[in-house]
């Protein structure tokens, strides 16, 4: 379709100024379509983070829509969502003006092995993007549902932890690599003992530890029980939330009932998922980027894997989960769907399957905590 067949199917059903905006640091540009402008795009760069400049603009172009039309019109804005977050997003409709956050993957682009990208082009396809969206198109982007300050804060917890243990577990083997060199195994970095044990250390050829090697472990040591304070100072935030979460929430409440779902389990599907509104199990598994992917053209019909297109932090959680469900709930009825469908392959594809059963486990929690659906043969906390 033609941005001037778009225009003008969307002048009468519109009847609005649409304007896209392309986020940078340095620099952002602003591409509008006003009624009474014909078909002619307008395009505006501010400089980036300039909020009150965004604002100027979009207020001069409803004074020129009204200047040639004598008519007021509303202002719809949409954004590509990235670095920036949501915080022009807020702005904007705390103004009064209607904005719309897209995930930019989903807009339909040329398939061509070069295909030319610039931000002007970006801005019209996102005017395109928008006018297809107003106009009900089906499946033609996705627009983000923007969640409340509140719930982006809630999520800072699991993620601040996911990235300390991460940097505990590069101090750990940092420190292990340096003494394995030295012919140095069985040191444990994260015992309580560490800094008796380094005094005692001897190289693999019955040397003391080298003066300067031991410093640098040292001063591994030393961050590493920083991040171990730190690790311990957010599960008390991450507890202390939860617990405040029971009190006002059914929803956690009843998921910290299940046995094998712990507190940092909760606290990441109930922050990162489940908190949302889904109006069947296909979008959760979307969602989780656990849906699947076939591939169908004429005779050709395979399956190319789940999707990976949802939200990965939900998605390694929930794959982790899987095979700790095994153990903690070998009677229920996932558990059981799993061990059948390994030994009918003979005990292979155990990867292949997890993912299955993750997808099964999401829809199954989304059902419990918002339906009060229990998972058969799921044994419960008291």
């Amino acid at each position: 379709m033609s941005l001037n067949h778009a225009r003008r199917t969307g002048d009468g059903e519109l009847g609005a100024i649409v304007v896209s905006v392309e986020l940078s640091r340095k620099t952002w540009l602003i591409t509008s379509l006003s009624p009474g402008a014909g078909e002619k795009l307008s395009r505006h760069a501010v400089p980036g983070g300039d909020i009150a400049a965004l604002l100027e603009r979009l207020g001069r172009l409803r004074q020129k829509a009204h200047a040639r039309t004598g008519q007021d019109f509303p202002t719809v804005v949409i954004q590509e969502a990235g670095l920036d977050g949501f915080w022009v997003h807020r702005v904007l409709q705390a103004e009064g003006h209607e904005s719309h956050v897209v995930d930019a993957a989903s807009i339909a682009t040329s398939r061509r092995r070069r295909r030319i990208k610039t931000d002007r082009l970006d801005g019209e396809s996102l005017i395109r993007a928008l006018l297809a969206f107003k106009r009900g198109e089906p499946r033609v982007c996705s627009m983000l549902r923007v969640p409340s300050p509140g719930e982006e804060d809630r999520r800072r917890i699991a993620r601040e932890r996911k990235v300390l243990m991460q940097e505990r577990i590069q101090h750990s083997n940092r420190i292990k690599g340096l003494l394995f060199s030295q012919g140095i195994t069985g040191y444990d970095p994260l015992k309580r003992d560490r800094r008796e044990r380094l005094e005692t250390l001897q190289t693999g050829d019955g040397r003391e530890t080298p003066h300067h090697l031991k410093r640098q472990v040292e001063r591994e040591l030393d961050r590493l029980e920083l991040l171990l304070d730190q690790i311990k100072a957010v599960e008390g935030e991450r507890d202390t939330m939860l617990a405040e979460e029971r009190q006002s929430s059914r929803e956690v409440a009843v998921l910290s009932n299940v046995v094998g779902v712990g507190p940092e389990f909760a606290a990441v599907l109930w922050s990162e998922g489940l908190y949302r509104h889904f109006d069947n199990r296909r979008q959760v598994a979307a969602y989780a980027g656990l849906a699947p992917t076939p591939w169908q053209s004429g005779s050709i019909d395979r399956e190319q894997g789940i999707g990976k297109s949802g939200n990965p932090r939900l998605r390694a959680t929930l794959l982790e989960m899987s095979w700790l469900w095994l153990r903690h709930q070998p009677a229920s009825a996932l558990s059981r769907w799993f061990n059948t469908r390994v030994a009918q392959n003979g005990g292979r594809f155990k990867k292949v399957m997890i993912t299955a059963l993750a997808r099964k486990l999401v829809v199954a929690l989304w059902k419990y905590v918002t339906a009060g659906v229990v998972i058969e043969g799921a044994v419960m906390r008291a």
